[in-house]
């Protein structure tokens, strides 16, 4: 899109934040329409250099080097925003950000616990400045604002908020130690609850006229994530196994081998079992006592996964698919090739390419999921150079560069 749309457009955020957490959560919000204003420090997000890496890109640190100074990493967090550069070392950059929170809706941070407080840039001194900004913040377990923990001051990452929602316990194969997700559910998801939290208290602060501070623990998101580990143990004492390649409830309900991959097949209830025992042509399995419903399939799991394995083993993805699909729920278990093949991404949109800077092939990334009829949300602006648009935000914001008056 090349005009300003979404249902936020309305919206201005200072974005603070860097790496994966903060950044997937802002690009939520710039997706639909806000106005993002992403502040780096001189060296930039230290997310930029991570591969994939385009084939000019450029070291930030050396200004002599041309080209794009980012990988797709940064690029599919960090599209529909604009880059300015400020070191919170010096007054004047300090004073420039309190300039633009005075004038924007909220305030996004993933930094440790009283790092902006050290600086003078917390929320309670930016809230003086705006009172109905929203503040928001990541943190690994959370800021003492809103809850003390033991573990306040002790840095995380996504594999640690895996680990410690037990989300990491109860994935892999049964005789396994854990396996932690193939992508970083430990931040990504703290990223959405936190774009979500933020603009719940900006409709707050614009019916009451007062902001608030707000804030994400990873560890918490992750626990509200793996809620089936609480309610398991917390009805029936029970301490879910690792998965595997099924369900700890229901059957069938997970991945059966094909002759060229695996496809997901789901059919717990009567309707969806009857069906699939008709196509698989075995009517037989409908009243069979180990099978008639999905408790005791799921009691005989290891009888049932091989009356469907036999079936789907002797078939590819595509042929069992094209049995399935629109009668029981199914789907391949799809590579990145696949996925840019599929007829469905290409009809929703949910694969975006756009030209890199400097002389690079097109590069793409991940679309928006939520659409709408009205105010169309999804790619307007490419990723930001680092600094980009320093002078045009300063001007825009009507703030002299490097002044600290106000």
């Amino acid at each position: 899109m090349s005009t300003k749309s979404g249902p936020l457009s309305d919206l201005t955020i200072i974005d603070c934040t860097m790496a994966l957490a903060g950044p997937f959560g802002t690009a939520l919000l710039a997706d639909l329409g806000a106005n993002i204003i992403k502040v780096e420090p001189p060296y930039g997000d230290g997310s930029r250099p991570v591969p994939p890496l385009p084939p000019d890109y450029a070291n930030v640190a050396d200004e002599q080097q041309a080209g794009v100074d980012y990988g797709g990493y940064f690029a599919s967090i960090n599209r529909n925003k604009r880059s300015i550069v400020l070191d919170f070392k010096q007054e004047a950059d300090r004073e420039i950000l309190l300039r633009l929170c005075e004038q924007a809706d909220a305030i996004v941070e993933n930094m440790r616990v009283g790092v902006m407080d050290k600086l003078g840039l917390g929320y309670e001194t930016i809230a003086e400045r705006n009172p109905q900004i929203v503040y928001g913040a990541i943190r690994g377990f959370g800021d003492p604002r809103t809850g003390e923990s033991p573990y306040a001051h002790w840095p995380a990452f996504d594999i640690v908020a895996q680990s410690m929602s037990g989300h990491v316990n109860i994935t892999g194969p049964d005789d396994a130690l854990g396996f932690p997700s193939g992508v970083s559910v430990g931040d990504i998801y703290p990223g959405t609850l936190m774009a979500l939290g933020v603009v719940a208290a900006i409709h707050n602060a614009r019916t009451t006229g007062v902001g608030q501070f707000c804030d994400v623990g990873m560890y918490d998101s992750m626990l509200a994530f793996t809620e089936t580990v609480v309610a398991n143990y917390g009805f029936e004492g029970k301490q879910l196994p690792s998965r595997g390649q099924h369900h700890p409830n229901l059957m069938p309900f997970g991945l059966f081998p094909a002759s060229d991959g695996a496809v997901a097949i789901a059919a717990p209830g009567n309707a969806h079992w009857e069906t699939l025992c008709q196509i698989m042509q075995r009517p037989d399995l409908i009243d069979d006592t180990r099978t008639k419903n999905t408790f005791v399939r799921r009691k005989n799991q290891d009888f049932v996964e091989t009356q469907i394995s036999t079936w789907t083993k002797q078939q590819t993805r595509q042929e069992i698919v094209a049995q399935l699909g629109g009668k029981v729920p199914c789907g391949p278990v799809n590579t990145a090739e696949d996925i840019f093949n599929d007829p469905h991404v290409r009809a929703r949109e949910m694969i975006t390419e756009f030209e890199l800077p400097g002389d690079n092939p097109k590069a793409s990334i991940v679309g928006t999921p939520i659409k709408y009829t009205k105010t169309p949300a999804g790619f307007r602006r490419p990723p930001p150079r680092l600094g980009e648009h320093t002078d045009e935000i300063l001007e825009e914001f009507g703030i002299a560069e490097g002044t600290p008056e106000s």
